[in-house]
């Protein structure tokens, strides 16, 4: 028997089981009992967060009736429910077939469903007719248009519809729902590893459960923070945790060092220093919000120790760092000598301090502090 990935394996089948979009779920829901349903809806959001299986959920509530309907709606095969890639279906032709087919009656049912997935892909020339039917549909007719990019529907297109907009899931979701999966899949993920696959997701639970799937398919009962970054070719969490404890004492030679360690484990020096500038982020917010903000996703072992290393820095400092990989991730992209800059970048942010008061004694301020470099020349 073929295998079914995970994204698909449990993808949410009612309005009860969608996760991160319950206040849209409700909404739909509550028209459907109300007697309210509009004859055309507009589904907005980034990929991977709900919005082709929340056009089906809805699909089967108005069209569905019986378990194999339902599961032929749920699976995109069915007669009355008619799932269209705009992507590859983007004409005009396309969309004089669509309303062509549009005319007749439902096959079994009552109601015809068209799902329009990346509708923002249509030509103008498929918009204007595809217009003309959401204008005055047939009674029997709904749409629903799903897309990543709103601003590209046409404003008539939007006016006729009932818009939706998707939120990005939050990682504490993410990591809640892969935990269930990781269980119901019998096998054992650590804290940290959801925490840092639900990360990588950055709001897409398809993305998340895509790259869950990836480490499953190696066999491992129990996986780890430490399998996903040598599946992915992270850096690894201890590492940079050293070398933010270099720059919190001021150490420029040991950052130096683990960030050669980093590199010399195929690292590149922009992934080096967008994976350090995040962490500086947590260290931040953490600063900021108290060791238990859920703006943070972390174990709880996890957030212990890095509310202790934030102890370490203070707010103003850590944003200037997150400003300075920044600066030093887009010089490395584009300089000959990626590896100086890298460098570089690391003995000024564990030499910060130091600049800074420089900086006030160049122009004549600062907190009257002599930086001990500079003492033995005043």
């Amino acid at each position: 028997m073929a295998y079914t990935a995970l994204a698909r394996r449990y993808r949410s089948q009612d309005f009860g089981t969608v996760v991160g979009q319950e206040a849209v779920a409700r909404t739909l829901a509550k028209a459907i009992e109300q007697g309210r349903v509009g004859h055309a809806y507009l589904f907005c959001g980034t990929r991977g967060v709900g919005k082709t299986s929340m056009a089906r959920i809805f699909a089967k509530a108005l069209a569905g009736g019986t378990p194999e309907t339902d599961k032929a709606i749920m699976e995109g095969r069915d007669s009355d429910v008619i799932e269209i890639d705009a992507a590859s279906n983007r004409g005009v032709d396309n969309a004089r077939e669509l309303i062509a087919n549009a005319g007749y009656m439902p096959l079994r049912g009552k109601l015809k469903v068209y799902i329009v997935d990346e509708v923002h892909m249509l030509t103008k020339e498929a918009f204007n007719t595809l217009l003309k039917t959401m204008e005055e549909p047939p009674e029997h007719v709904k749409f629903i248009l799903c897309t990543t990019e709103a601003n590209k529907v046409p404003p008539t297109i939007q006016s006729r519809c009932q818009r939706f907009d998707f939120r990005m899931i939050s990682a504490g979701r993410i990591a809640d729902h892969l935990r269930e999966v990781s269980e119901k899949e019998g096998v054992k993920a650590d804290d940290d590893l959801l925490a840092a696959v639900a990360r990588l997701g950055a709001g897409s639970m398809r993305d998340a459960l895509s790259l869950l799937d990836r480490l499953m398919a190696a066999g491992d009962k129990h996986l780890t923070l430490a399998r996903l970054e040598e599946l992915l070719g992270l850096p690894d969490r201890e590492l940079i945790g050293r070398m933010v404890d270099a720059i919190a004492g001021g150490d420029a030679g040991e950052a130096i060092k683990s960030g050669d360690e980093l590199l010399g484990l195929g690292i590149s020096p922009e992934l080096a220093l967008e994976t350090l500038a995040n962490r500086l982020r947590d260290l931040m917010v953490l600063r900021v919000c108290g060791a238990e903000t859920p703006l943070v996703e972390l174990s709880d072992a996890a957030r212990q120790g890095e509310a202790k290393r934030a102890e370490n820095f203070d707010a103003p400092g850590l944003s200037h760092m997150i400003a300075l990989c920044e600066t030093a991730q887009r010089v490395c992209r584009e300089s000959p000598a990626p590896r100086a800059m890298f460098d570089a970048a690391l003995v000024r942010l564990a030499m910060s301090e130091r600049f800074a008061d420089l900086a006030a004694l160049a122009a004549g301020g600062g907190s009257g502090r002599v930086p001990e470099m500079a003492r033995g020349k005043a």
